[in-house]
């Protein structure tokens, strides 16, 4: 028989920082592919080949004017990580076209990221190192006069999803009461996991180090601002690791600046983040250039799973690696395709 042929446009990932040999050698062994991904397919390149194609693995926009002309595709799997608006889902969920995104790769590197900005907040690392290179620095108890421990304190999450489930074990080990606030959860799974179900209040009331790991939706758009902030214990620690747009930027620098609170964030609301943007000269904020999750393993670790689940499908088994979208919540994101980076 012949191999099914699947659309190749993972632009602007270039494959060979998703595939490597080995992995396009088993993909090719899977499926044919149309276009070689070291650029980004023309429309009319697209529209041809598209009549034929069974899978897109790629970033290819595909409204339903476009999907109509691809009678034969069975999936589309995004390389990007997000699910991006330029597919029409209803369209894919009425023709029964499975809609994969990569999500799930980044949420432990993330995590790990989240968990060390945590940890510098607590003890001041960056602080201290910054000081020291000055002559500024203090020793010993001196040096920590705003210092906590993690061990045994509360801790908030905001969202429990791929990123939230990720960090969770790594927690563990410091004994926090964690409470959460995920509104399309049920409290009975969150227990099950050994959370606590909580409000939004709650989290940044009675929570000692918040993260916010949330994705952006129709619902939650700027919805940690001036008074959530002000909520937060005095000494507490808020960590932004999913989007900036649940929070209102504004407020989250005036909180920074305060220095009632510490803040870190690894998103901005415009990325790259201008030379001249105020938030470098924000001392209250440790910064980090949204690189959680680009790691070269982990974009190997991309070109892993689209290969096992490309497999998965072509021999008529449900995709096992990948995170599929949902007619009930897909609608709703609204977190922005990475910009600027890899």
């Amino acid at each position: 028989m012949a191999k099914p042929i699947a659309l190749f446009d993972p632009h602007p990932r270039p494959p060979h920082l998703i595939f490597t040999p080995q992995m396009m050698q088993r993909l090719k062994s899977v499926v044919m592919l149309a276009g070689d991904g070291d650029g980004p397919m023309s429309d009319a390149e697209i529209d041809l080949q598209l009549g034929q194609a069974s899978l897109v693995i790629g970033q290819t926009a595909l409204p339903r004017e476009r999907l109509e002309r691809a009678p034969h595709l069975r999936a589309i799997i995004n390389v990007e990580g997000n699910f991006l608006p330029n597919v029409d889902y209803e369209a894919c969920f009425e023709r029964g076209i499975q809609v994969l995104a990569v999500a799930p790769v980044f949420a432990l590197p993330v995590a790990e990221l989240a968990l060390g900005m945590a940890l510098d907040l607590a003890r001041g690392i960056t602080a201290g190192d910054r000081a020291f290179r000055h002559g500024q620095e203090a020793f010993g108890l001196s040096g920590n006069r705003r210092a906590r421990i993690l061990t045994g304190t509360s801790i908030g999450m905001i969202g429990f999803g791929n990123l939230g489930r990720a960090l969770l074990p790594l927690l563990q080990p410091f004994r926090p009461t964690i409470r959460v606030f995920d509104p399309w959860l049920p409290p009975g799974y969150l227990i099950d996991f050994g959370v606590l179900p909580a409000t939004l209040d709650e989290v940044m009331s009675q929570s000692e180090t918040i993260f916010i790991l949330a994705g952006v939706t129709s619902e939650n758009q700027a919805m940690i601002g001036k008074r959530e902030l002000a909520l937060v214990p005095d000494g507490g620690a808020v960590i932004l690791m999913s989007r900036a747009g649940v929070v209102d930027w504004d407020d989250f620098l005036a909180a920074a600046s305060s220095g009632r609170i510490s803040l870190a964030s690894d998103v901005f609301p415009v990325e790259p983040v201008s030379a001249d943007d105020p938030v470098r000269e924000n001392h209250g904020i440790l910064l980090s250039a949204h690189r959680g999750g680009a790691m070269s393993h982990v974009f190997n670790r991309i070109g892993e799973m689209v290969v096992d689940d490309t497999q998965m499908i072509v021999a008529g088994l449900p995709p096992v690696r990948l995170q599929a979208a949902r007619r009930e919540t897909v609608g709703r994101l609204r977190s922005p395709p990475g910009k600027g980076r890899a």
